[in-house]
């Protein structure tokens, strides 16, 4: 009885409740490649969960709920958000070719990244430039591969190739991940602040690409590649700016800062349980 009174006293808060539950499973069902049929160019789970996240979110902005003295709005907006981020873009649960498209979309950034990062040294104090390049020096070969073999199972999305891209991007993790602890390490503030910059920005690129090769491998075939994983996430997050992060994101997916904030911090914990 406690429960049938809670639904009727607050009818906002178990609607909140029950959308979620829906957006949830949609998205389980849709990375189980669940589709429970088509609708339009989507399928009926999208539609279904697309349309749960919205009644959520215009749920979250009644009106009525301003002068609730619990603060029923805020928890609303908040649960909203969290519905929204769900479906995160790295991880859609989407077909391996609609993510290879995606892996191929943010090639472009990662180029343009890794040449500035070949133009940072220029900017960086006479002592502080040849370490920096040290650094640096594999991000043009890794990448070059890299992007080679994003075309190649985009146009073949062969289980050979998406191998070839499970080693690949961890070889390019692993080397912005050591980049960011030498960055760290210079001593001079203004040359330490572009080095540091410049790499994050070839690390939010790489980590959303790490993402979505992860969303269409198997348990198997991630902890193989955690597992060449040496230096770990948690050691470089200290040195990281989240909100450039989440800058370089909301312009790629065309969505609101504060959204693709909490999707990198949502997307740095998925990496972190799966042990990058």
């Amino acid at each position: 009885m406690n429960s049938i009174s809670n639904i009727w006293n607050h009818p906002k808060t178990s609607a909140a409740g029950l959308l979620i539950a829906v957006v949830t499973i949609g998205g389980v069902l849709s990375q189980q490649g669940i589709s429970l049929g088509s609708a339009g160019t989507g399928t009926v789970v999208s539609l279904v969960s697309g349309l749960a996240a919205a009644l959520l979110g215009l749920l979250a902005r009644d009106p009525a709920g301003a002068t609730s003295p619990s603060g029923t709005t805020t928890k609303l907006g908040a649960w909203a958000l969290i519905a929204l981020l769900l479906p995160l873009p790295f991880v859609s649960g989407c077909s391996g070719v609609t993510v290879a498209q995606d892996i191929v979309n943010w090639t472009p950034a990662l180029q343009s990244a890794v040449a500035t990062v070949d133009s940072t040294a220029a900017l960086l104090a006479p002592i502080d430039a040849p370490i920096f390049a040290a650094a640096t020096a594999g991000f043009d070969a890794a990448t070059k591969l890299l992007v080679a073999q994003a075309k190649a199972y985009l146009s073949n999305p062969s289980a050979g190739v998406l191998a070839q891209m499970q080693a690949q991007i961890v070889v390019l993790q692993q080397q912005v991940n050591a980049a960011v602890l030498e960055a760290a390490k210079i001593v001079n503030p203004s040359s330490q602040r572009h080095a540091l910059t410049a790499v994050q920005a070839v690390g939010t690129v790489v980590s959303a690409i790490l993402a979505l090769v992860q969303s269409i491998s198997s348990k198997a075939a991630v902890a193989q590649m955690a597992s060449h994983s040496t230096v770990k996430l948690a050691t470089v997050r200290p040195y990281l700016d989240e909100g450039r992060a989440a800058g370089m994101v909301a312009a790629h997916y065309g969505e609101p800062v504060s959204l693709a904030r909490v999707q990198v911090a949502r997307l740095e914990a998925i990496e972190a349980r799966a042990g990058f």
